[in-house]
């Protein structure tokens, strides 16, 4: 199925380039050499351009009960903004799965980010690929993460809020991700900035990074300026990574941050 009808786009000759997200996104986790950036949350075209043209891998909107929630039709208008090459994902919670069968078809989503409850077989009856989000906070347990191995396309990890189901805008310990099983690519949300992304790449190692809050002027509108410096802390965090080499137990073996 093709991009839903949309007017031509200044962007439109990247549709000819394969799909980075989707090539990449199959990745183990280890010492990535391009990591990939969602900006999630995007309620206005201007801001889905804005991401496309800072070098942004996917574009997220949230189709759930949400202070940046939007409607299908809102959907239409800012995906028109995201061309072939660049992922379209739809957020959920706890969806009705004809929803999300509906917002897949008419949106022509790459894939489904389930923020909820749901569970390891509704994970593998969805109509698109699925990033299953985790939210760490107290009593954690990655193990049951492990029930979700062969449903899921990608692990996320955010912060587990109260009232908010993501987009709080707050980190968690970073440290909590130490035990979380390898059986997908780990992708990292919850209170990223410009400012701290490098070092949680440094930290994790993550395949992926999602931002919402972190890039936005106020909620609902996402800032150009700060979309800008988020992908490029993370290109340049993924350059410094690449001169470091792992040692045989695959930890990296560069010099510490603090060292340089």
């Amino acid at each position: 199925m093709g991009r839903v009808a949309c007017p031509v786009h200044p962007l439109s000759d990247r549709r000819t380039r394969p799909c980075r997200a989707r090539a990449a996104v199959t990745r183990r986790r280890g010492i990535a050499t391009r990591t990939l950036i969602k900006i999630c949350g995007v309620c206005r075209p201007q801001d889905a351009r804005a991401a496309v043209e800072a070098g942004a891998d996917a574009v997220g909107v949230v189709l759930a009960p949400s202070r940046r929630e939007v409607s299908i039709d809102e959907a239409v208008d800012i995906l028109c903004e995201v061309p072939e090459g660049v992922a379209r994902v739809g957020v959920f919670v706890d969806a009705d799965p004809a929803y999300v069968a509906q917002a897949v078809r008419e949106l022509d989503l790459d894939r489904v980010q389930f923020h909820g409850s749901e569970s390891a077989v509704a994970c593998s009856g969805a109509p698109a690929p699925v990033v299953r989000v985790f939210r760490v906070g107290a009593g954690f347990d990655p193990v049951a993460m492990e029930s979700y191995r062969g449903a899921v396309e990608a692990l996320l990890l955010d912060t587990l809020a109260p009232g908010e189901d993501g987009g709080s805008g707050a980190t968690f310990d970073w440290d909590a991700a130490a035990g979380v099983p390898d059986f997908a690519p780990l992708w990292l949300a919850g209170g990223l900035t410009p400012d701290n992304v490098g070092r949680a790449l440094r930290r994790l190692r993550p395949a992926g990074v999602d931002v919402s809050t972190g890039v936005e002027a106020r909620v609902r509108e996402k800032d150009p300026d700060k979309v800008r410096a988020f992908c490029e802390a993370v290109r340049a965090s993924d350059e410094e990574l690449a001169w470091e080499t792992p040692t045989a137990g695959g930890a990296p073996s560069g010099p510490d941050e603090e060292t340089r």
